[in-house]
């Protein structure tokens, strides 16, 4: 197992120097997924939400939380982002539905997008919870993960599902 690697020789924080490191292409797939009732997936697809519709302000908020994670999340370098997507899709369950929410980020750099990703995805589920949560109070943020990561010195990355 390798060393972390934002300790200093007094092992006081530090943000890791990534100067000397060749820019490549880097690409992070994150994912979340968020149980809610029937009663919240018919008012969604009928367009009952009064706050509006949830996916499009998720993926908003989505965008933004990839674009600050550097802001909020101490050690992580700014990069610049060349690009962010989402996916949602719904499945039925036997008590309600599941919205597995995809985040995507794209940059060329020295330093990779995983936790832009995983920001990007959490904010959009976040920010999903508030707009329904006046509908469904029962709704349950679950497990968010790295699915896959490209690019950079150590590699590709592929979740295995279990």
């Amino acid at each position: 197992m390798s060393e972390f690697s934002h300790w200093n020789e007094e092992g006081r924080a530090k943000m890791v120097d990534i100067s000397q490191k060749d820019i490549s292409t880097r690409t992070a797939v994150a994912q979340s997924t968020i149980s809610l009732s029937n009663e919240l997936f018919e008012a969604i697809q009928n367009g009952g939400l009064k706050k509006g519709d949830p996916l499009q302000v998720a993926q908003v908020a989505g965008i933004i939380g990839a674009k600050k994670t550097a802001d909020i999340i101490p050690m992580c370098h700014p990069i610049l982002i060349q690009g962010t997507d989402f996916t949602f899709h719904y499945e039925k369950t036997s008590d309600g539905y599941e919205l597995t929410i995809r985040a995507t980020v794209k940059c060329s750099g020295k330093t990779g997008v995983e936790m832009e990703a995983l920001t990007a995805v959490s904010i959009a589920a976040l920010t999903f919870y508030d707009m329904c949560k006046a509908v469904d109070k029962t709704m349950v943020m679950k497990e968010t993960y790295l699915v896959q990561k490209t690019g950079g010195k150590s590699g590709d990355f592929f979740h295995q599902v279990k």
